[in-house]
Order: C-alpha cells, then structure tokens, then sequence
C-alpha cells in the first residue's frame, strides 16, 4: 500500500511531493494538466517562502525583492525586507523549477485526476488504489473539498437570503509587460475600487496584478492608476491577461478522515498580502509531518498555527479598506506610523 496520493501538480502539490520522498515515503502526484501550469498571482516570493525553497533544493529565477511599498497619489511608504530578500518569480517557472525537483527525487507524476475517493480506519481507496493517506492540493476551486463535503456554502447568498449586507466578491487579474524594473520593491498601489501590484520578475519584464471587486477589463482597471499605466505605456504585453476568483474560500475543516486539504484548497481569505507559496509551503510540510505521525488530525491543529498570522493580517486589512474612508487613509496614515508598516511587513516576511 502506498504511504499518500497527491492529488494537484501545482506548488501545493509538488511541495508536498518533496518533503515526503525526502522522508522517505512512497508518494504519487495525480496532475491532469500536462505541461507547465500558469496561473494569475502576485508571483512575489516573501523572503519565508525563498527560504523554504531553498530547503527543499529549488532555486528558481527571477528578480531580488528588498521590500513592499504602499503608494495612493503623492503619498508612498515602504519598509524593507530585514532578514534577507525575497524574489518575484514568473509563476511558469516557479512550477518548473518545483516540477524538475520532483522528477529528480523520482517521484511519479500522473496524467490524470483523483475521481473516486472512499476511506476507512486504514486508508483510502483513490480511483481503486488503496493509499494510506490523500493530500488534496487541488486548488482554490477544489472539487475534492466538495466532495468531501467540507465545502462551506458562499456566505454571500446566505446573507442576501437573511436580508444581510454581503461582502463584495474579488478577484485578481494579472499580465506581464517588456520593461525594466524601476525598483527592487514591490509596488502595491492603491485605489478608490483597486489594488494594482507590480513585481519585479526579471530584468526586462514586470507582473502587473490587479485585485478588485468591482467588475471591469483589466485595461479598464489600470486606467484609474495613471503613474503605473505611465511606467508600461509602449511596452509590449508579455502574456495574455488571466483571471482568478472569486478568492475567498472557505472549508469547514482541513481534513475528513485521512484526507488532507493543503495550499488553496483547505480555504482562502485573499491576495491582498501575497503569502499564498509561503502557506502552502508551510502546509506541506505540515501534512508530511501527519502522515509521518500518522494522525491527521495533528495537521488540522498545525493548519489553524501556521495560518494564523496570514488569516489576522488579511482579513484585517480586507474588511477595514472595504470602507471607503479608511482605504483613503490607509497610506497617509501608514506614512505618519511607519514604524506600524514595517511591523507588519516584516510579519509577512517571516516564514510560516
């Protein structure tokens, strides 16, 4: 009988694929899409997340990170990265890079989905083969965290139902463009409706990500940030504009019996501090440390530890710029409490 069954050939997925053959275990990942995998993110590595990388043997290209600066008109603020830098790094790559690892470690990767899933006090039943544990890394829209029913209905209808406000739904576009970095930093711009990131990913290309509620083209949205549409006017578009969301998601649980959600697919709060790599690093490690145990319920525990900072910061920086004069003070007051800003980056850059 195998030790686990990954289902997911993303970041969550090969992570957790290579701390178990680096303990040893017997370990398969189930990836339908072949190839190398795109997907719309921020593609800012924190200085915790690089780190956790190199652990595993993975160095993948890209541009040095040394901080985040906030900026709204005139008014800007930005805290260095302390213990060390980070790295923007195209998502394609960061998938590679993960994905020669695993094949260098000798880990199977299979064509295919997980379908059918069945358990007992012993293992699991994937597809007919029996493992003794599965780790679901399949992704924000997880449709093994449906199945398993640990899915929590959107909470918005709910509201709407009950004659409640709901929160708006966001979501995230993202495309890249020919032209030199003008900084080491991340730039995250705010506006009236939107977030715009720019990332450094290497040295003739930025990432350009955009996170909003409100509906609109990409080319839309970047037209109420003049300075960053002044930086990439006349450079030529490097990928084709893609889309995430809605970002928030939420489970009930991060197990069901000897099932294991890791990365986007045990819950989502948002974008908004480009943690997700560093999470789902952390998650990994945590799910091979379970399997290791053999109790999966030590890795629900260890889930809400490594989360914890992520889940405080994001849902409240998310709840409080929904409220239009706050998302106007946010940088100016950030400007006169730099001290405050520097704290909290340099949490975020901390691994999980």
């Amino acid at each position: 009988m195998r030790d686990l069954v990954v289902a997911g050939g993303g970041p969550a997925g090969l992570a957790t694929a290579l701390y178990a053959a680096r303990a040893g275990l017997d370990v398969v990942v189930r990836e339908p899409r072949e190839g190398t995998v795109d997907k719309a993110c921020g593609e800012g590595l924190m200085p915790g997340a690089l780190a956790a990388l190199h652990g595993l043997g993975v160095d993948p290209d890209g541009h040095e990170l040394t901080g985040i600066r906030y900026l709204a008109g005139a008014r800007q603020v930005e805290a260095p990265f302390r213990g060390g830098p980070g790295r923007g790094v195209r998502r394609t790559t960061l998938h590679a890079a993960l994905r020669a690892a695993v094949d260098a470690a000798g880990v199977p990767v299979e064509p295919r989905a997980v379908g059918t899933v069945t358990q007992d006090a012993d293992g699991v039943v994937v597809d007919g083969e029996r493992s003794r544990y599965l780790v679901a890394a399949d992704g924000l829209h997880s449709p093994l965290r449906r199945s398993l029913g640990l899915e929590r209905p959107d909470d918005r209808a709910l509201r709407r139902r009950v004659g409640g406000r709901a929160a708006p739904a966001r979501y995230g576009l993202r495309q890249h463009h020919a032209v030199a970095p003008w900084t080491s930093y991340v730039e995250v711009h705010w506006g009236e409706h939107a977030e715009v990131y720019v990332t450094p990913v290497g040295d003739d290309r930025v990432g350009v990500a955009v996170l909003t509620s409100t509906r609109g083209s990409y080319a839309d949205h970047l037209a109420a940030f003049p300075d960053v549409r002044a930086r990439i006017d006349g450079a030529g578009s490097l990928s084709d504009v893609r889309g995430a969301g809605p970002l928030r998601q939420h489970a009930t649980a991060r197990t069901a019996g000897r099932v294991m959600l890791v990365g986007d697919a045990g819950g989502y709060v948002d974008a908004l501090t480009g943690e997700g790599v560093a999470l789902a690093l952390a998650q990994a490690r945590a799910a091979v440390d379970a399997v290791l145990a053999d109790d999966a319920g030590r890795y629900e525990k260890e889930w809400v530890r490594v989360t914890r900072r992520y889940r405080v910061l994001t849902e409240g920086l998310v709840r409080a710029t929904r409220l239009a004069p706050v998302r106007r003070r946010l940088v100016p007051t950030a400007t006169r409490l730099p001290w405050v800003f520097d704290a909290a980056v340099g949490a975020l850059a901390r691994p999980a």
